[in-house]
């Protein structure tokens, strides 16, 4: 692991009063109403690329999709993380009510909200990257096989950037199972969520709420993060040692 993804894992969590200011920015609409971002529809290419990725996730974790405990935030990672839509006004306003919070409130306070932007940025730079190798380098048209999918991963060659990025996934998911277990959160979100929507902030209103309801359903995600970082870091191993199938994991992997 990067010192980066070291420090990023490192950092204190909040505190049920950092969480509380946080939720209160929320409700206040600070730093200020949303900046509407234009609609639009995903480029073919990124669009095909996450409908790749979504269905390869869900065949992956189908034990996991299948299991009550943990389809919820099976599905949160599905639908709000790499589902092939448009994310742009969420991430603008991720972004802002970021960029505003981390100006007043302390660093533990907002490290989780500061790793869910990073994640988004570099998942979308990624995305941009692979697509083209899979369009420019191998001719992908209409449809992605598993092995052009793993033959673009090794023309992009950053074997870094996508350990990265499942390590900030683990980071994210770990500051999540921490804030649900602070008892009065819960209620704090939901009393932000009138003032936030009519601040214009529903995108990012909803995306909390439906993060902290499927973590929150799993009373501990230590052993479902494992597993996804297991999985995710043996996939993206296979693919840059050149297995033929590295989408085949063993059986109880």
């Amino acid at each position: 692991m990067s010192d980066e993804n070291r420090k990023s894992s490192t950092v204190t969590g909040p505190t049920a009063g950092d969480a509380a200011h946080l939720l209160t920015h929320l409700a206040q609409a600070r730093p200020g109403r949303r900046v509407r971002v234009e609609s639009k529809a995903l480029p073919a290419e990124i669009a095909l690329l996450r409908a790749f990725q979504s269905k390869r996730l869900a065949t992956t974790h189908a034990d996991l999709l299948a299991n009550p405990r943990y389809a919820p935030a099976t599905r949160f990672f599905l639908t709000d993380v790499y589902a092939p839509r448009d994310f742009s006004q969420r991430d603008a306003d991720l972004q802002r009510f970021y960029e505003g919070v981390r100006r007043v409130l302390p660093e533990r306070a907002v490290s989780i909200l500061g790793n869910v932007v990073t994640l988004s940025n570099l998942t979308n730079d990624l995305d941009d990257r692979l697509a083209r190798a899979l369009v420019d380098d191998l001719g992908v048209t209409d449809d992605i096989t598993p092995q052009q999918y793993a033959a673009g991963y090794r023309i992009c060659d950053n074997y870094d950037d996508r350990l990265r990025q499942i390590r900030l996934i683990g980071d994210i998911g770990g500051g999540i199972d921490r804030l649900v277990q602070i008892p009065f959160i819960g209620i704090a979100l939901r009393l932000a969520h009138a003032p936030a929507t009519l601040a214009g902030w529903d995108d990012l209103q909803h995306f909390l709420e439906r993060g902290f309801g499927a973590f929150k359903h799993m009373k501990g995600a230590g052993e479902f993060l494992a597993i996804i970082d297991r999985r995710e870091t043996a996939i993206l191993d296979r693919i840059f040692a050149g297995e033929a199938d590295p989408f085949a994991l063993a059986a109880g992997s």
